[in-house]
């Protein structure tokens, strides 16, 4: 199967049903998509694009119809596209670009089209690269992480599409983003019509929910933050979402409980993967008993978690959480070392540290490279963000590493809300152990993050320096 192929089918069963809309902007239809899409494979076939080349697609938020034909254009056409946010900076989308080898760049307004005569163009085998996509680059030099159709289109085109429950979908993940594709995937093969906005904020994207009735509602972790801050809750009708999905980082158990809350017939779902190990994931439906957990792996997939020769560590043990895909696995391009390095025989190693318990479910303790060695103590900022954040005055909060003279690194935590320092500090004691509790607290109006909503870590340090 591959992503072109499902779209032809869809645009066959569908053509005059609306797959996408962006608010404000205009919608597409099934038919539309797939006439539009093979115009662009067309021209890019004119200019001489061939089968394996990489074409890179810089577009915005408000961008997404355009977008998504230019997407399935650079498919049809054999080509692998490579999605790019124009939040970006120009020079770091310039090395991307070099670095993946790009032999033409599409933009908004500038979508090419030619009148084809219904040929295939050489379509594109399932185990031919689609796409590189860069990783946002929170813990080091992004990477392309190359997939190919196969591993795109998995568990797609079944009989009973995903999300059958809701008319519509919204979503306000941004493009160029591993959440941003899989709602793109989303919006070919599942049952609601996808909808979204040009630029999130709390009180238009719950109104989006309002407007459009919808069924099936996805965020990142921020969002969902910022929309509980905002009390969108007490001035939207939000009774139409039947279920509301959690992707791209860890949701902390409160905000957890508040969602469940603000939306009184949601179930609540966190998912947990990486552009790395993607499809393969793991889904938790939000569980009182259970509130730190990221929950079970699904669809075929598998987590063990590994000791540093690669071996199984028993359930309660920490160790490095690994993740075996469904599917043919993906890679790094044009980097064999690292692919090495990371995937193994069928598994991720996602860098993350964490736990099973003896059901299975899989608990996160750090990112690998955010854990914070403390003098003889190795420090979980998860940990330590769960607990900041169970005090009322706390938006939002962040943990990470700061330089100290006797320790080596100590813990320093920002916070975004109006809890004074003493007060959160005096909190905190019979939450967290000694050498947990932060030696240095900063409020900031806001958390820095990167185009993919998550928090960018190395800006804090600098914040905090």
């Amino acid at each position: 199967m591959t992503l072109p192929g499902l779209l032809r089918e869809r645009a066959a069963a569908d053509p005059g049903r609306v797959a996408m809309t962006v608010h404000g902007s205009g919608s597409l239809t099934f038919g539309e998509w797939e006439r539009r899409s093979y115009g662009v494979a067309c021209a890019l076939r004119g200019r001489g694009i061939r089968r394996g080349d990489r074409v890179g697609l810089v577009f915005g938020n408000g961008d997404w119809l355009d977008y998504s034909v230019a997407f399935f254009g650079v498919l049809r056409a054999g080509a692998v596209a490579v999605p790019l946010s124009d939040r970006l900076a120009g020079a770091d989308v310039d090395a991307m670009l070099a670095h993946c080898g790009a032999t033409a760049v599409l933009r908004p307004g500038e979508l090419p089209y030619a009148e084809g005569g219904g040929e295939d163009l050489e379509p594109a085998a399932p185990g031919d690269p689609a796409q590189i996509l860069y990783t946002s680059g929170t813990t080091g030099r992004p990477k392309g992480v190359a997939a190919t159709h196969a591993n795109l289109a998995y568990g797609c085109g079944g009989r009973r599409r995903p999300f059958t429950h809701s008319k519509h979908l919204a979503h306000a993940f941004p493009v160029g983003t591993n959440a941003g594709q899989w709602m793109l995937v989303n919006a070919v093969d599942a049952h609601p019509e996808v909808v979204t906005l040009p630029r999130f904020t709390p009180g238009r994207f719950a109104a989006l929910i309002e407007h459009y009735r919808a069924g099936t509602v996805f965020v990142v972790p921020a969002m969902a933050i910022e929309m509980l801050a905002a009390g969108v809750q007490a001035r939207h009708d939000l009774s139409s979402v039947l279920l509301l999905g959690s992707a791209a980082a860890p949701l902390p158990a409160r905000v957890a409980g508040d969602l469940s809350a603000a939306f009184p017939n949601a179930t609540i779902t966190n998912y947990y993967t990486s552009t790395e190990a993607a499809p393969a994931q793991t889904v938790m439906i939000y569980d009182p008993e259970r509130p730190s957990s990221v929950g079970r792996p699904v669809s075929g997939g598998a987590v063990r978690i590994a000791a540093a020769d690669g071996g199984a560590l028993p359930p309660g043990t920490t160790g490095e959480v690994w993740m075996r895909s469904p599917t043919v696995t993906r890679a790094y391009y044009g980097d064999a070392a690292a692919t090495g390095e990371v995937f193994r025989r069928g598994w991720v190693r996602m860098g993350d540290l964490g736990y099973l318990d003896g059901d299975g479910y899989l608990y996160l303790v750090d990112r690998e490279s955010d854990v914070i060695k403390s003098g003889a103590y190795k420090v979980s900022t998860i940990h330590v963000e769960e607990a900041v954040h169970r005090h009322p005055g706390v938006v939002e909060a962040a943990a990470f590493g700061v330089p100290h003279p006797t320790l080596g690194k100590a813990v320093a935590v920002a916070v975004v809300g109006t809890v004074p320092h003493e007060e959160l500090r005096i909190f905190l004691k019979d939450l967290l152990a000694p050498h947990e509790l932060p030696v240095r607290l900063i409020t900031l109006d806001a958390l820095p993050r990167n185009h993919g909503g998550k928090v960018d870590k190395r800006s804090l340090r600098e914040v905090a320096s």
